[in-house]
């Protein structure tokens, strides 16, 4: 995936009138976790049960590798759109990637160990928010442009 194209659907969703601040920096740190490959994408509206933030945004990595290429994109492009990192913990071997961009808190973790830490049961009472199906990464669509599979 190249950069234009990540910062060409970044500003996208920046300049989305549906998402004002802060929800569209959690909607584009959602896009960039699910683009990159990520899984069990949630975004949560905490700002009525919590003085934290406004939005948790969680999202799963099957790699640490993948966890960090994910962290390192979402502070990139949101500091592109004028976010400040807060701070960033968790970068150094960890399965629990925690970004804090004051409004907004993102959560990567590796897979494996998600349901160790539960956080989705700490926010049973907070809205989730829905991410469009187009958020995530899909083979499936370059694979229909290729109707014709003679492999033989």
């Amino acid at each position: 995936m190249s950069n234009d194209y990540i910062d060409q659907q970044v500003n996208e969703i920046f300049e989305n009138d549906d998402f004002i601040f802060p929800l569209n920096s959690a909607m584009a740190a959602a896009w960039i976790l699910g683009n990159l490959k990520g899984i069990n994408l949630k975004i949560y509206d905490v700002s009525k049960i919590s003085s934290l933030g406004d939005y948790y945004v969680m999202g799963s990595a099957t790699n640490i590798r993948q966890a960090h290429a994910m962290a390192e994109e979402i502070c990139q492009q949101l500091k592109k759109h004028g976010m400040k990192i807060i701070s960033t913990e968790g970068k150094a071997d960890s399965d629990w990637i925690l970004i804090d961009l004051g409004d907004i808190l993102v959560h990567i973790f590796l897979e494996v160990s998600r349901g160790n830490y539960n956080l989705e049961t700490l926010w049973e009472e907070a809205t989730p928010i829905e991410i469009p199906n187009s958020y995530y990464f899909s083979a499936d669509e370059d694979e229909s442009e290729d109707t014709d599979k003679s492999y033989f």
